[in-house]
């Protein structure tokens, strides 16, 4: 294999850990407000995707917890946001790969 294209053992089990924590129709569809919408709070969220607050707090807290997204505190309330600019073209592939037919 290249050199260029190698990737070390603790790189992919990061990745692997990300992309599993991802791994979940509501998680990509919060995926998705957040990258069309930068910031939002809980509210925000559960409102946007119609499911109870306790469902979007529980599927927010596994995707901080894997290092997907990230909070802000601001007064009362807390916006989650994507970590890293780079997961954008994730939440684009998997839409794109939603849009292919078997």
């Amino acid at each position: 294999m290249d050199k260029k294209f190698e990737i070390s053992p603790e790189k992919l089990e990061n990745a692997a850990t990300l992309l599993k924590a991802m791994a979940h129709p509501m998680r990509v569809a919060i995926l998705n407000l957040l990258r069309n919408n930068s910031k939002l709070t809980v509210s925000e969220i559960h409102i946007a995707l119609n499911i109870e607050q306790s469902t979007t707090s529980h599927h927010l807290g596994i995707l901080k917890d894997k290092g997907v997204l990230r909070s802000e505190r601001i007064g009362k309330n807390s916006f989650y946001f994507l970590r890293n600019q780079n997961l954008e073209h994730i939440v684009e592939c998997l839409n794109k790969c939603a849009d292919c037919e078997s």
